[in-house]
């Protein structure tokens, strides 16, 4: 079976209880003194793009979320992880 190149995205996030002081002060000191009172929230977080040669989407994808977890990308106890195929 041939391979090729496919892009994966990681989104790392603070779980959705937890405070995210970046996006309070992006959200306090940039949005609303700038007038965009519609937005009521703003969470920050890292976008990686990987890109991993694979078989298929589905094996990218699996490999960089095993990649995530067993490498500690992230803190499961603090953050959330989302991996996607973008391309």
């Amino acid at each position: 079976m041939s391979t090729r190149n496919h892009v994966i995205e990681v989104i790392v996030e603070n779980k959705p209880l937890a405070r995210d002081p970046e996006g309070e002060t992006i959200h306090h000191n940039l949005i609303m003194k700038g007038g965009y009172n519609q937005v009521t929230d703003v969470r920050a977080g890292k976008l990686l793009r990987m890109t991993v040669e694979a078989s298929s989407p589905d094996q990218a994808r699996d490999l960089v979320k095993r990649l995530c977890d067993d490498l500690r990308i992230y803190n499961p106890a603090a953050h959330t992880c989302q991996v996607r195929n973008v391309g």
